[in-house]
């Protein structure tokens, strides 16, 4: 019951990080799943994973409200899909200790 306690409140802290900065719940979503038992890459892996809905989620809610426009967010997609996929392959070969 605790540990689940603890991964709600988790949960919170990482939106609302997530929320307000447009990204960075990673920080707090990384330990929060290291406690939960995984690995270090386990930990890295899902914390994206957990990240992706809240940041869609957030990045809607900024473009309904009127506070960012797509045509500004565009310019920075393609170098983030490139950045994404170097990240995913790099974290295959470094090693836990990293």
């Amino acid at each position: 019951m605790k540990k689940k306690l603890i991964s709600v409140i988790f949960g919170l802290f990482i939106g609302l990080i997530n929320g307000l900065l447009g990204a960075g719940g990673g920080m707090l979503a990384v330990p929060a799943l290291r406690y939960a038992g995984l690995s270090q890459k386990e930990a890295h892996e899902n914390a994206v994973a957990v990240i992706l809905p809240l940041t869609l989620l957030s990045a809607v809610l900024y473009v309904l409200n009127g506070r960012v426009t797509v045509s500004d967010a565009l310019i920075y997609l393609p170098g983030g899909l490139v950045g994404s996929l170097i990240g995913t392959r790099l974290m295959k070969k470094i090693s836990n200790i990293w």
